[in-house]
């Protein structure tokens, strides 16, 4: 398998699983593990609050697998919550003066917002050396555990074929079964503004489609990943999603198909979306939360990436070569990737927010 794509250059995915990154999700939230609480690091748990996509309501993703691996290995219990990426922010920063979680995994932009707010404290990880340089903080306040890349998903029974482009998406067949996660709520949703701003070539021009777009979408929606089982029963036709946890989800949904958008007259593309995490600043399970974060990254845990989870691993001396990570190499082939600017989304994301709302009437 070669080496994971630089996040800075932009390519074409012609052959060979690439692992390239820079992070879905969406609504719910639930809890595993037991356990009382305890100060200044103590204790037998440790609460992780994360972008959902990578457990499975039939206990068989990688967090499922990875925890309770963990727990037997260190007599940690893990308690667990998620949401969508800006739900997960938001929550921790209004506990800020009264911290609950030790661990958040969110998606970009929202790890660089969590940072920014000082929700995060600095922590290398045993692994993050393996972790490529765009794929991470440069003061280790977060590092990537599962690279990732956003997707759109339709429905194949009722499409013989994929959407190609954009534009298809305007025809009255898709009126009432279309369907996107809320930007600046969900990451995969967010996801969708990023994207049309690069294929479309800037604000305005991504804006002034999704007003069109409008016409056809069923509404706002907190949760992508509960987007995909109304694409598998048909109730949609298209929604938007990321490729791991749609893959994920694809085992048990077989109507389930993963495609790129392109531009009319363009190529399609897609850029890297991971679950990126960082230790809490002031976590009441400090040491527990590193240990987790440690355990992550470590060679095991990353090896079940592809084949539990459906994803790429984070780090880029784990090449793994099982079913999945052959299907997802085919996937990806002749998919250009590009590299957001994070530093300009970060800082502009409210004002991109505001003009998505005011062009779709949100």
């Amino acid at each position: 398998m070669p080496r994971p794509l630089p996040l800075r250059a932009a390519a074409t995915l012609t052959g060979g699983l690439a692992l390239a990154a820079t992070l879905t999700a969406c609504g719910g939230s639930s809890t595993t593990g037991q356990g009382g609480d305890a100060q200044g690091g103590g204790g037998k748990t440790v609460t992780v609050y994360s972008a959902d996509g990578l457990k499975s309501d039939k206990g068989d993703g990688w967090y499922d697998k990875v925890f309770a691996d963990f727990t037997k290995k260190t007599g940690i219990e893990v308690k667990y919550v998620e949401g969508g990426s800006g739900e997960m922010v938001q929550r921790a920063v209004r506990e800020k003066t009264n911290t609950q979680a030790d661990v958040l995994v969110t998606l970009p932009p929202f790890i660089q917002q969590a940072d920014g707010k000082g929700l995060l404290q600095s922590y290398s990880p045993q692994g993050s050396d393996q972790v490529n340089g765009a794929d991470k903080s440069a003061d280790a306040k977060w590092t990537s555990v599962v690279n990732n890349y956003f997707g759109f998903v339709y429905d194949k029974k009722e499409l013989s074929t994929a959407p190609r482009t954009w534009e298809e998406l305007l025809d009255a067949r898709y009126k009432g079964r279309l369907q996107y996660s809320t930007p600046g709520v969900a990451g995969d949703g967010t996801a969708v503004l990023i994207k049309a701003m690069h294929d479309f070539g800037g604000k305005d021009q991504a804006m002034d489609f999704l007003k069109r777009l409008q016409a056809n979408n069923v509404g706002p929606s907190s949760s992508t990943s509960k987007l995909a089982p109304k694409t598998d029963k048909g109730e949609l036709l298209v929604a938007n999603g990321d490729v791991q946890m749609n893959f994920a989800q694809a085992k048990s949904m077989p109507n389930l198909g993963i495609w790129f958008p392109a531009k009319d007259g363009g190529k399609p593309t897609t850029f890297a979306l991971p679950y990126a995490a960082g230790l809490v600043a002031k976590a009441p399970h400090t040491e527990n939360g590193k240990k987790l974060l440690d355990y992550l990254l470590s060679e095991d845990a990353q090896k079940l990436v592809s084949e539990v989870g459906g994803g790429f691993p984070a780090r880029s001396d784990v090449k793994p070569t099982d079913a999945n990570a052959i299907e997802l190499t085919k996937l990806m082939s002749g998919v250009e990737v590009f590299e957001p600017n994070w530093a300009d989304i970060d800082k502009n994301l409210t004002d991109y927010v505001d003009a998505w709302k005011t062009a779709t009437g949100s």
